[in-house]
């Protein structure tokens, strides 16, 4: 839509037409916007726990397991005054939440494996196509 739109340019193109009821059309395959679009912060901040899981490598942020099940952890409680932003949330097995409960890491004395950040636009990209087509490649981050 953003191709007909004159929004998008097409920069690859698939070798087989999209086909509607009407007519038949370019299949873009790789697409550049025209000119940028700043998406809203409070859009930048949405999280689910499949995106943080990922962002964490399906592993517990304090002890490393993948073992059992994972909860979302907040590493500043919210009843603290912790946010529920990228940077304060961690994947954690359901042991170490227990044990974390409503205190802060030296509280408990609990010690993160790494530093939690929002994640980079390619780990969207890697959930919503698992199987990268290998023609996007080269327009990824070498860190696909």
């Amino acid at each position: 839509m953003l191709v007909y739109k004159g929004k998008a340019e097409i920069v690859e193109r698939l070798d087989r037409p999209l086909r509607s009821s009407t007519g038949s059309f370019i299949w873009p395959h790789v697409i550049r916007l025209v000119h940028y679009v700043r998406v809203p912060r409070a859009i930048q901040r949405k999280i689910s726990r499949r995106a943080l899981f990922a962002r964490d490598g399906w592993r517990c942020a304090y002890c490393g397991t993948t073992n059992g099940r994972l909860t979302l952890d907040h590493i500043v409680p919210r009843s603290k005054g912790g946010e529920s932003i990228w940077e304060n949330v961690v994947t954690a097995c359901a042991p170490c939440n227990l044990r974390k409960g409503d205190r802060t890491l030296e509280q408990v004395g609990m010690v993160l494996r790494t530093s939690p950040r929002a994640p980079t636009p390619t780990l969207f990209i890697k959930l919503a196509a698992p199987r990268i087509p290998a023609g996007w490649t080269q327009y990824l981050p070498a860190t696909a």
